[in-house]
């Protein structure tokens, strides 16, 4: 694996979406964990609180996946109200986890046996 690939690997997912919606009501089905469970249940979360907050613009919550090796991520959530009136939603999900992006170190020296002749 080249220094490339495990760059292009902790990229971050951006997404765009143009919703009729206005942000006010975007922001409450975002913020409100109540609402917010329907779409993206707590057992998905690191924690169930957003780690940041900017009322009416941005939520990021820390996610951690449910199998191993239990990777850790953030999503982080923007609203922006659109010309049209509505709203615009941008999810951005990137991948935190420290051990992303390291070598491996084994377990073993994994050195071929060393065979000593005889005298």
């Amino acid at each position: 694996m080249s220094g490339d690939d495990s760059q292009a690997a902790i990229d971050p997912l951006v997404f765009e979406f143009q919703l009729d919606e206005p942000p006010e009501k975007l922001w409450r089905a975002l913020s409100t964990p109540g609402l917010r469970e329907q779409w993206l249940p707590d057992a998905e979360l690191a924690d169930p609180e957003p780690s940041i907050v900017e009322p009416g613009e941005a939520l990021r919550y820390r996610m951690r996946d449910s199998e191993p090796p239990f990777l850790e991520s953030v999503v982080t959530f923007r609203i922006d109200a659109s010309e049209a009136g509505g709203s615009s939603l941008h999810v951005i999900h990137e991948l935190t986890d420290r051990r992303v992006g390291q070598d491996l170190i084994p377990a073993n020296s994994n050195a071929p046996p060393l065979m000593r002749a005889a005298a």
